[in-house]
């Protein structure tokens, strides 16, 4: 009798595996209900053709093989790009950027039917060519110095335009950021010499009002110095003169102790002690 061999475990294993994936499918085909999460939006189709209904978040029904429920995702995405442009003075400029998006929950069956269904379809056919657009575009209007001194106001200008690009396809610009600019070695070198340059200016001129000040300081003081000097003299008269001499007498007077001093040949010092009445 010929010898039949008997399953392995490991057959046995692919069997059921392939069973139940085949179920679950089956089971996603032919189940009525369809459940929406938080942050995302549905788009039902039947058989292809979208539903004009953007489906909220909740439990829905459907009807199973005829009708499909997609899900759009409206939480913020993050986007990163860069590119080269030219500046108004024809300077090339290396642009890095990093936006903040989201789809409007209101037009996602236009997303949808224009677009696609995933974010990543739309930032590579939407957003990645727009963004590199509005830079252009805004970056010729300025100068390579003028970029850098006003890029508030280069940021705010790419953002305008790059958000009404963005609206005529249903995306939601929630914020922009212009990371770098990046310029040829040559320029960003001048530019580095006229910051220093002017870093240097400024500190002359600091030190220029410093010794103007301490000048105008010392002229104070000298003409107070004088101012006091002359009315001293204006002050001095013969009769203080009289007064001071009368009053240096005295003092020494008080503190003699009414011996003479001794000393050998010369004349004995006189003092003149007044009379009392």
């Amino acid at each position: 009798m010929p010898i039949i061999d008997a399953p392995s475990a490991g057959q046995k294993l692919i069997k059921v595996v392939a069973l139940g994936a085949a179920a679950l499918v089956a089971l996603s085909l032919l189940s009525p209900i369809v459940i929406i999460s938080a942050g995302e939006r549905g788009v039902m189709t039947t058989f292809g053709k979208p539903d004009e209904l953007v489906f909220q978040p909740g439990i829905h029904f459907r009807i199973p093989l005829a009708q499909t429920m997609h899900m759009m995702d409206v939480r913020i995405q993050k986007g990163e790009g860069e590119g080269d442009a030219a500046s108004r003075d024809l300077q090339s400029v290396h642009t890095k950027i990093a936006i903040n998006y989201h789809l409007d929950p209101k037009q996602v069956v236009n997303v949808f039917t224009g677009i696609g269904p995933s974010t990543e379809i739309a930032a590579d056919r939407i957003i990645i060519p727009a963004a590199q657009e509005a830079v252009k575009a805004v970056t010729a209007r300025f100068t390579a110095e003028e970029l850098i001194s006003r890029r508030t106001e280069v940021r705010d200008a790419i953002g305008s335009l790059l958000r009404q690009k963005m609206e005529r396809h249903g995306l939601t610009l929630d914020e922009f950021a212009i990371v770098n600019f990046a310029f040829s070695r040559s320029f960003a070198e001048a530019i580095e010499a006229k910051v220093k340059a002017e870093q240097e200016k400024l500190k002359a001129e600091r030190d220029l009002q410093r010794i103007e000040v301490e000048a105008k300081q010392k002229v104070a003081s000298a003409k107070a110095e004088a101012d006091a000097l002359a009315l001293q003299r204006q002050q001095i008269t013969s009769d203080l003169l009289a007064l001071r001499r009368i009053e240096n007498e005295r003092e020494a007077i008080r503190k003699w102790d009414g011996k003479l001093p001794q000393m050998t040949g010369g004349a004995v010092p006189f003092v003149h002690v007044d009379k009392k009445d």
